[in-house]
């Protein structure tokens, strides 16, 4: 039980957050400290923060007012179902990734363990602050705050240049997008200078300004989202990050964009236009299918991670494009069924998404290697990590009965009951639209296979990974919480989408409670389509003993050795394994107009020939490069009128008063 309301517990969460960041402040160098205190502390707050998010979700919305801020600007702040079930996601999760960090953290890191506290946990505060921000200006100083103390957290290794590139292009896309956050609040206010969110709630949108809010929300949320074309930071910033950041980063950071888009047009627009959801539909097809495509391709396994994570937020957009679109056509069953998909894939990628870049930091900390190539057969020697790292990938590749399964069968299901919709394109789109899913789905599965297969199966591919070591207590702790929580939710899909239907209703009013029964989970129509976790994962288990019990009752045990067939046994080394350059060719060549390909090829006088290729984004390229160019070009131009004379400024001075007497009246 809580001591006292919701919202009290958050904010002292969040105080202890704070407090915490001063310690780790004060505590610089002091290992013991950070990891066997500070951080374990922090896992206890999260902890609490988790249990007032759930409480939040089934109570009564709380509203307060702090006298902070600016004078006559005081911070207003809202805990309702929508934002106490993102503050459960953060608090949950975060507390695995801190009890994680408390193993994780070296003292011969770059930046010291006290500063790396210091960031991780106004990170945390931040985040929270967010979420139950309930006026645009406090909104956007948590916001700001929010991404400053992540780049801290990008760029700590900052002595590498390519770390530092990293950190500011994520800061300068996150800028863009907070730019593009303030003018859809500046929209939404409606020119009557009230920048709470109720005074938002309560005004009538015309047509042209709401689809100006919706565009500027779509860019500013999405950029830190990192739909496409505004997700070149991610596959940079997430691997430089220490992998604690990089879990917290793609875990709770890219859903508080979600949430920032879901509180926009669900909450503070008083309208939806049904095109509005093909646009997102078609850009959230095209995320998760570009993520995908790209993550197959590498061979650094963060980077496949962060290409991963732009997939599953594809998935995520999809299902916000079926909700508005069902909405706006007043099909509040099926906008329930998107929204429910939606929310629960953020929830489960949250979840198994934390626990893989857990898994690569313990990988990395044992083997001092991220690039695929380099490595193999790690299962013999971290079996804790290959275990627990498998629940993850099962669970990201959509196998039942683990979390991953249920939120993608709900998102198909959301296509496949679709009726006929008012326009005939439409009817079109939805089909082409599920094959797009499916598609990526599929490959999101072939991309898991490589990154699990490469890293733990085989023989290792380096003399080094003899000398890899298993997990510390405290890492496998963390992986374990949150391989459990994957398991708990494929398992009991019925209880957390009656969570979720508080939020549905808050939002769309209407949820699926009524659609499901404890054993079976049937969104729409029982006799079209139901699943049920637990009947298929007591089939499994009856299968596997009946096997088992077969074996030992026929088979008696006896077994006699012999020698291997040969077919070059005798010879087999690392080098005659997969690569994970081979596992990508497929890819590679499926989809070759995708990549900006440059390959290496061995001379035939080579000893010991390899083979590189490099694959680079397009987008970059055709988009970015000239936007930097110009924006080179131009500051050129200005900084000649830098000419160091007094008089010439003078001049500048007179010239704009001129101006401005001739055209200003």
């Amino acid at each position: 039980m809580l001591i006292g309301t919701p919202m009290q517990v958050v904010l002292g969460v969040v105080l202890l957050w704070l407090a915490i960041a001063v310690a780790g402040l004060a505590f610089t160098r002091n290992l013991r400290m950070v990891t066997r205190v500070l951080f374990p502390l922090g896992a206890a707050g999260a902890l609490l923060l988790a249990a007032a998010g759930f409480t939040a979700t089934l109570g009564a919305t709380e509203t307060l007012v702090l006298p902070l801020g600016l004078p006559d600007l005081p911070v207003h702040l809202r805990l309702d179902p929508l934002s106490g079930f993102f503050l459960m996601l953060l608090g949950a999760v975060s507390a695995g990734v801190s009890v994680f960090a408390s193993g994780y953290l070296r003292q011969d890191e770059t930046s010291p363990p006290g500063l790396q506290c210091l960031y991780y946990h106004l990170f945390l505060a931040s985040m929270s602050l967010v979420l139950v921000a309930n006026d645009a200006y406090g909104f956007m100083v948590f916001w700001e705050t929010m991404a400053l103390s992540s780049y801290f957290l990008v760029v700590s290794d900052h002595t590498r240049p390519d770390i530092r590139d990293a950190g500011f292009l994520y800061l300068l896309i996150a800028h863009i997008g907070a730019v593009a956050i303030l003018l859809c609040f500046g929209v939404l206010q409606g020119g009557s200078g009230d920048y709470t969110f109720d005074g938002m709630r309560s005004m009538q949108h015309e047509t042209a300004w709401a689809t100006a809010a919706f565009f500027l929300a779509l860019a500013g949320f999405g950029a830190k989202a990192g739909i496409i074309p505004l997700h070149v930071w991610l596959p940079e910033a997430h691997p430089a990050a220490p992998s604690p950041a990089s879990a917290l980063m793609s875990a709770v950071m890219l859903k508080t964009a979600v949430y920032g888009f879901l509180r926009v047009m669900f909450d503070l627009l008083d309208t939806q236009v049904w095109w509005w959801g093909v646009i997102v539909l078609t850009l959230g097809l095209m995320t998760a299918l570009y993520g995908v495509i790209f993550s197959a391709v590498q061979n650094d396994m963060k980077r496949l991670l962060a290409w991963s994570s732009i997939e599953n937020i594809g998935f995520i957009f999809v299902g916000a494009g079926l909700a508005i679109l069902f909405r706006a056509y007043h099909m509040g069953t099926l906008a329930a069924l998107a929204l429910t998909a939606m929310l629960y894939h953020a929830l489960n990628h949250a979840f198994f998404k934390s626990l893989l870049f857990l898994a690569t930091g313990s990988v990395l900390h044992a083997t001092h290697q991220r690039a695929l190539g380099k490595l193999g057969g790690l299962i013999h020697r971290m079996p804790w990590v290959a275990w627990l790292s498998l629940v993850g990938v099962l669970a990201i590749a959509g196998v039942p009965p683990l979390n991953g399964f249920v939120s993608e069968w709900l998102l198909l299901q959301a296509f496949l009951f679709t009726p006929g919709l008012p326009h005939n394109y439409l009817n079109m789109l939805v089909p082409v639209a599920a094959a797009a899913v499916v598609l990526a789905a599929a490959l999101a599965g072939y991309v898991i296979v490589k990154f699990y297969g490469v890293v733990f199966l085989g023989r290792p591919r380096e003399d080094s990974l003899a000398e890899a070591h298993d997990a510390g207590p405290w890492e496998r702790a963390g992986l374990a919480w949150l391989a459990a929580v994957c398991i708990a939710l494929g398992l009991a899909p019925v209880t957390v989408i009656g969570m979720l239907d508080q939020v549905t209703h808050q939002l769309i009013g209407q949820g699926l409670g009524n659609s499901a029964s404890w054993l079976f989970l049937a969104p729409i129509n029982p006799d079209r389509a139901s699943y049920s976790p637990l009947l298929f994962l007591a089939v499994v288990t009856l299968v596997t003993l009946a096997g088992w019990y077969a074996v030992r009752l026929f088979y008696h045990g006896r077994f006699r050795r012999g020698p291997a067939w040969d077919c070059g046994f005798p010879l087999q080394t690392s080098r005659m394994q997969d690569t994970a350059e081979g596992f990508g060719q497929p890819v590679r060549q499926v989809f070759e107009p995708f990549f900006r390909m440059t390959r290496e090829l061995p001379s035939p006088a080579d000893r010991e020939p390899r083979y590189r290729v490099t694959v680079e984004d397009h987008l970059w390229y055709w988009i970015y490069r000239p936007i930097a160019r110009g924006t080179e070009r131009l500051s050129l131009l200005v900084s000649k009128l830098q000419q160091g004379r007094i008089s010439v400024y003078l001049l500048y001075s007179f010239v704009t008063l001129i101006l401005l007497l001739l055209f200003v009246r």
